[in-house]
């Protein structure tokens, strides 16, 4: 079974204490816990609504009008239910909701919701805290040191005494509820997150004093506060909004008949030149340089001939 921590002054678990044999031995039975919840939270309704019958209202007590004769329907008093103003029927009337759970049943499920608690590491025994004067600042920082099973909310805090300094010191953190001992219910143990009793009603809830085993405890360290920036005040003044600088695309583009280096052209190396020098011809173009070549030859042998004859003559 998982043992109780116990914290001392600070929070800290100082100590464990073993679960009494009484509580450890009590099976987890649903519908036993189901059945005393139902029955208590019956128990706590006030039950004190009440209406007024026909014979409780006032008034009403001489016949509205004869019994015969007037074509009407017979009525004989103005406090009949269908009358406005008179009484109702059936009407709810001051009861008791509680229902009868045997006293074995109660106490068993008390204990299976309590065993329920310390296996799920959600409860711890608060040992005598010494505080003189109730300080809400010291409670929290006591949560803050509690194992981390008394994180849950809504925390429960059973003392004896609701006027002790403890719980006047927890009463006002947010999902904290003090309760008394002796009012310490099955449905009150079921709707907690976390339970932290004083010894005393532990004591008194399990049915003997507990031994308890001193651990070294491990404080924990503080967070670091929250650096927020400092709120500028209402009345401050707005900084000038700044002039958009001008995008580039805007600037003006150069004169066309102005020459830019990145303009020119680049100029053909002589190594470019020889590459196409060098570029095989196409058939097509080697073929019409050999006809172009034939008549030229042709020509010139023409030339040579008419020259011959001139001479001659």
């Amino acid at each position: 079974m998982t043992p109780v921590p116990v914290l001392d002054t600070a929070g800290l678990a100082a100590g464990t204490a073993a679960l009494a044999e009484a509580v450890a031995s009590t099976p987890i039975k649903q519908h036993l816990i189901h059945e005393t919840v139902v029955a208590e939270l019956a128990g706590r309704r006030a039950g004190t609504h009440s209406t007024l019958t026909r014979g409780k209202v006032r008034g009403g007590g001489s016949k509205p009008w004869r019994q015969k004769g007037t074509g009407r329907a017979r009525q004989g008093s103005t406090r009949s239910p269908q009358w406005t103003g008179g009484g109702i029927v059936f009407g709810p009337t001051p009861r008791s909701y509680g229902g009868k759970v045997n006293r074995k049943v109660r106490q068993q499920a008390f204990r299976a919701a309590l065993r329920a608690h310390v296996e799920r590491g959600s409860v711890a025994v608060m040992d005598a805290t010494g505080w003189e004067t109730p300080s809400t600042k010291a409670a929290a920082e006591y949560l803050r040191q509690a194992p981390d099973g008394l994180q849950a909310r809504p925390l429960l805090l059973v003392v004896s005494d609701l006027d002790s300094v403890e719980a006047r010191a927890f009463r006002n953190l947010e999902g904290v509820y003090v309760l008394a001992g002796a009012e310490l219910e099955t449905v009150d143990l079921v709707a907690a997150g976390a339970l932290l009793v004083e010894r005393a009603v532990w004591e008194h809830l399990t049915g003997g004093p507990i031994e308890v085993e001193a651990v070294s405890p491990k404080p924990k360290a503080k967070p670091k506060p929250k650096r927020t920036a400092p709120a500028e005040p209402a009345n401050a003044v707005a900084p000038a909004e700044e002039k958009p600088k001008r995008s580039r695309s805007r600037k003006a583009a150069p004169a066309a008949d102005e020459e830019s280096p990145a303009a020119e052209a680049p100029e053909e190396t002589p190594a470019a030149e020889a590459e196409v020098d060098e570029a095989p011809a196409p058939e097509e173009s080697v073929a019409e340089a050999a006809d172009a070549t034939d008549e030229a030859d042709d020509d010139a042998g023409a030339d040579e001939a008419a020259d011959g004859g001139e001479e001659k003559a």
